[in-house]
Formats: C-alpha cells, sequence, structure tokens
C-alpha cells in the first residue's frame, strides 16, 4: 500500500446510524495508524447521507439502502455503492414481566404498525408465543423520525411479507406510518423503548445488544423463527453474493433457507467516482483497502457479519477505479 503523503487529510464524511458502531472503530484505528488522515463521520441517518454525498456537501456518504436510480441521475457528485458489511435489524420490547424471548410473525409485525394489533395479549400474538403470559396493554410501535436506512430494511421485509403493508404504506426511507411515534435513529428508538413500558421498535441488532434489551425472533422464509444474528445474516448474503450486481444494488430481505435471518441487508459507503481533491481520492481509497484487509474481520465481534468472500474480490476491484 502507498502511503499517504504528510498533509493532513481532514476527511468528512455522513448518513446511516445502522453502521455507526462499527464505522466509529474503524475510523478511530486507522486514525490511530495514519494520524494524518482523520475521518469525521456524522451519523444522521441514510437519507441525509445520500443527500449530503449528492450535493458534494461531505467527502463521501453512508446508506443501509441502494439508492435509486432517479436519485443517482440527479446527484450533483457522481458516486458509487461500496458494501461494507452486513447487519440484522431486530424488533425490541419493553414488556415489563416478560423476559421470554418472543416470537413475531411478519404479518403479525406489519398489522402492529398499521395500527389493526393494539394489545400485547392479541390472540396472534399470543399463538407465536405460548408460555410467554403476554399482559393486556397496549403496544406502542416507535419508528425512525427522519429517512432512514434501517427504515428502508423493515418496511423492504414488511413489503414482501404482508400484503397489506406492501399496497398501503409500502418500502421507502421515510414512510407514512400508520401508527405510533417517531425517534431519531437506531440510538433514538432504542432509548424511546427502554423507557416506554409496553412498546416496540426495530433497530440494528448492536443498539439491542449494547442497550441490553429484549429482542424477538422473528419467522423466516422457511417459517422458523430465528433471532438476528450474524449468522443468519451470513446465510440470508450467501444466495445474493453468488448473483451479485457489478453496482452492489441488492436486497437480502425474507431470503430463502432455514438458516436466513429475515430482515438483514448490505450497507454501503457513498464514494465519489472522482474526489475534486487527488489527495482526498488517495486518504480513502487507502482506508477502504484497510477496511477489507483488516477491518471485515472486526465485524462479527461487534455483532455484524463481514462481506462474503466473493464480494470482497469484487470490491477491491472496484476500489481500483476511484480517481
Amino acid at each position: 500500500m502507498v502511503a499517504v503523503g504528510a498533509s493532513a487529510q481532514n476527511i468528512t464524511a455522513a448518513g446511516a446510524t445502522f453502521p455507526y458502531p462499527i464505522y466509529n472503530k474503524w475510523f478511530t484505528e486507522y486514525n490511530q495508524i495514519h494520524p494524518n488522515v482523520k475521518i469525521n463521520y456524522q451519523s444522521i441517518g441514510s437519507g441525509g447521507g445520500i443527500t449530503q454525498t449528492s450535493e458534494g456537501t461531505v467527502d463521501f456518504g453512508a446508506s443501509d439502502m441502494p439508492v435509486t436510480d432517479d436519485k443517482i441521475a440527479a446527484a450533483k457528485v457522481k458516486f458509487m455503492h461500496i458494501p461494507t458489511v452486513l447487519g440484522a435489524v431486530v424488533p425490541i420490547y419493553n414488556i415489563p414481566g416478560v423476559s421470554k424471548v418472543l416470537n413475531f410473525s411478519g404479518d403479525v409485525i406489519a398489522d402492529i404498525y398499521l395500527g389493526k394489533i393494539t394489545k400485547w395479549n392479541d390472540p396472534r400474538l399470543v399463538k407465536d408465543n405460548p408460555g410467554a403470559n403476554l399482559p393486556d396493554t397496549a403496544i406502542l410501535p416507535v419508528y425512525r423520525s427522519e429517512s432512514s436506512g434501517t427504515t428502508f430494511i423493515f418496511t423492504d421485509y414488511l413489503s414482501k411479507v404482508s400484503p397489506a403493508w406492501k399496497t398501503g404504506v409500502g418500502n421507502n426511507s421515510a414512510v407514512k406510518w400508520p401508527a405510533g411515534i417517531g425517534a431519531k435513529g437506531n440510538e433514538g428508538v432504542a432509548g424511546m423503548v427502554r423507557q416506554t413500558p409496553g412498546s416496540l421498535g426495530y433497530v440494528e441488532l448492536i443498539y439491542a445488544l449494547s442497550n441490553n434489551m429484549s429482542y424477538g425472533a422473528v419467522k423466516n422464509a422457511a417459517g422458523k423463527f430465528l433471532q438476528g444474528s450474524p449468522e443468519g445474516v451470513t446465510a440470508a448474503a450467501a444466495a445474493a453474493a453468488k448473483t451479485m450486481p457489478a453496482d452492489y444494488r441488492v436486497s437480502i430481505t425474507n431470503a430463502p433457507g432455514a438458516a436466513s435471518y429475515p430482515i438483514s441487508s448490505f450497507t454501503y459507503l457513498l464514494i465519489p467516482l472522482k474526489f475534486a481533491d487527488p489527495a482526498k481520492g488517495v486518504a480513502v481509497k487507502e482506508f477502504l483497502s484497510w477496511m477489507l484487509e483488516h477491518g471485515e474481520s472486526e465485524a462479527a465481534g461487534m455483532h455484524y457479519a463481514p462481506l462474503p468472500a466473493q464480494v470482497q474480490v469484487m470490491v477491491k476491484h472496484t476500489i481500483t477505479t476511484i480517481k
């Protein structure tokens, strides 16, 4: 690897909260190894990351959802998707007196957020959770208040398992929520659920684990209830990895296979095709190469899944095209 010159590089980045814990770790570690390269990342949500990258107000962005063709075409700064890791979105809940891991069918989650299921002891929840002693307590659905890749992943899954959700709400980074209350960021949803008895939310797995929160098992395409895990995410990615498109824009929610966790996704850095400052381009390319060589090995320890080997090979080549 070619060493970056002595000139200091202060690189700005913004976007997804889903991968923020591992990005923060990577950017900090990289700065310790390369003190002249500092990457300042603002965890503002995928929508903000896409906008700021497109406008050129940051050096690069981050998104959990593939950017749509129309937004790519309209962007002032042309960019590529670089997948970094994969993660699981999990349903978190706060039900005093219930410590058992709850099972959630996708259509049940959809109907809670549609406002059709309003109590924790609804017969459909009871059916999926024998012996759980669910209370006659109102459910408060909590959702992301800003444009969010985590919301895109969550609603993408719901649109595949619930016709009512697909036609009534759809999948997007921001939707019109029929029920519930909004909170900002994965951090905000976790905080809201943690302090609100009776609530249900959705966050990236590490936010549930780091906050010691209860999170449920979700019914996958094979009919099995699975809790989110790096192994379940890896299984979900296996099929997609074999047919990965050159631009990496792919959905792996509700993937086939008994071992596949159903609310899984790649997450991406949005890297300009050409940097206005060539020195920054070199610094970012060198960081991305380090990410593949060293960072991927840290993914599982932070409850993400590393990129499949064949995708890493593809990304290594893609990185060489950055100017």
